[in-house]
């Protein structure tokens, strides 16, 4: 699978991948591989795209640092395999459905690709007019889902590494329901890449550190490039706006350098949150699902309780948190939802909690008086704007855990690949 490519890419890159109940037999001369039954079978040997060389840190302190600071290039390049640049449009990979004949779309993953999922929905919905479910992969398989008649329902199935374990059995479920499948992964020559009825790779390279950061965002660049095909397959979205929504999409790259370069003040912010006890993060659309992420990066290496909420949800429950001692990063774009955000944050400020603002430059102008920190990011049109929001709040997490000296790479209890339920 994907991760075993990655764990032997220094020693080799051809592989032969093994069905379940297979075992084989390696010696100096080759190997035999026999089936369940004892008999020999045939097996293909495939050859892994990993360059050993994307192994090293590249004078990085860290992978992640290093892995956060690729992403222009990264998503760039998973651009690049959907989008048609001359003509700026989408171009749809093969797929086991048509998107004009689909009625009901289910994306699915864990933790991270969840998030990617999240945000997805919003441009599947807007753009395409497609009604979407968004699963967390070990949920889904503890209920009795329903799906369309007549295979009008299609999945697609986001991992980075292609083995983790729950979303792999959501894939097998929905295969035996005959919905037809998509693995949307980084490993290309994983386990869920050989299952499912087709695969969509995002292009983000080797990942190393455990907290997945540019996988995240060619996630979000190859869904979307999904979403303007789909928008387009179906009627629903003319040749003009999505010109301009591509034209967006190749802007991307160059904004995140940008935001990189910003990223010093970042430290100092850093520095004050790492003495909060706990951490809130809201969002509204897309941005709940980016804050989610960015608390989920927080939790994860720097070790500091941090919880996201969609910014509507602030009145019915966690307001009650909020008091001096206890940040809020709030994702606010200036967007058409920006008004609804700024009485959201008006309340926030009013129980006297600390603010850290992340918004572009009409936003900060707005807002920025009642904030204890800005960060900027570049304005942009909202279809682009959680790929942007995301850079930001990997920084964060990360200055908080460098900071607090923590394993960055490594975090306590957790693994790269997740490949037990």
């Amino acid at each position: 699978g994907g991760a075993f490519a990655l764990a032997f890419a220094l020693s080799t890159h051809r592989f032969i991948l093994l069905v379940v109940g297979s075992r084989a037999t390696v010696t100096a001369t080759g190997a035999s591989v026999r089936a369940v039954d004892g008999q020999p079978v045939d097996r293909p040997t495939v050859t892994s795209s990993i360059v050993p060389t994307a192994f090293g840190k590249g004078g990085y302190r860290h992978y992640m640092q290093k892995e956060i600071h690729e992403q222009p290039i990264v998503i760039g390049d998973a651009l690049r395999a959907l989008l048609d640049t001359r003509a700026m449009r989408a171009e749809a990979p093969d797929l086991p459905f048509r998107f004009a004949d689909v009625d009901r779309l289910i994306l699915v993953g864990c933790g991270t690709s969840h998030y990617a999922a999240g945000v997805a929905r919003h441009w599947f919905e807007e753009l395409a007019h497609l009604p979407v479910d968004v699963d967390i992969s070990s949920e889904f398989q503890d209920r009795a889902p329903l799906f369309s008649p007549a295979g009008r329902s299609a999945a697609i199935l986001i991992s980075q590494s292609g083995e983790t374990a729950d979303t792999l059995a959501v894939l097998r479920q929905l295969r035996s329901q005959r919905v037809p499948t998509v693995a949307l992964v980084n490993m290309t020559s994983s386990t869920m890449a050989n299952e499912a009825d087709a695969v969509v790779a995002i292009h983000a390279g080797s990942e190393i550190s455990v907290a997945s950061t540019k996988a995240f965002t060619a996630q979000l660049a190859t869904l979307a490039c999904l979403a303007l095909a789909a928008g387009r397959a179906r009627g629903k979205l003319d040749s003009e706006h999505e010109s301009l929504l591509a034209a967006e999409l190749t802007a991307v790259p160059a904004k995140m350098a940008d935001i990189l370069a910003a990223q010093n003040r970042l430290q100092d912010v850093a520095s004050d949150l790492i003495r909060a006890p706990s951490v809130l993060y809201l969002g509204r659309g897309p941005a709940a699902s980016v804050a989610r992420e960015g608390a989920l990066k927080m939790k994860e290496i720097s070790y500091i309780h941090a919880e996201a909420y969609p910014m509507g949800e602030l009145k019915h429950g966690p307001l009650a948190l909020i008091d001096e001692h206890v940040p809020t990063v709030g994702i606010v774009p200036s967007d058409p939802l920006f008004t609804k955000n700024a009485s959201n944050l008006a309340e926030v400020n009013a129980r006297n909690g600390p603010i850290i603002l992340v918004s572009d430059d009409n936003g900060i102008s707005e807002l920025g008086e009642t904030a204890r920190h800005t960060i900027k990011v570049p304005h942009s049109d909202p279809f682009v704007a959680p790929l942007l929001y995301a850079v930001p709040l990997q920084l964060l997490a990360y200055h908080a855990a460098v900071l607090k000296g923590t394993d960055v790479d490594n975090p306590r209890n957790l693994a790269k690949t997740v490949t037990v339920s």
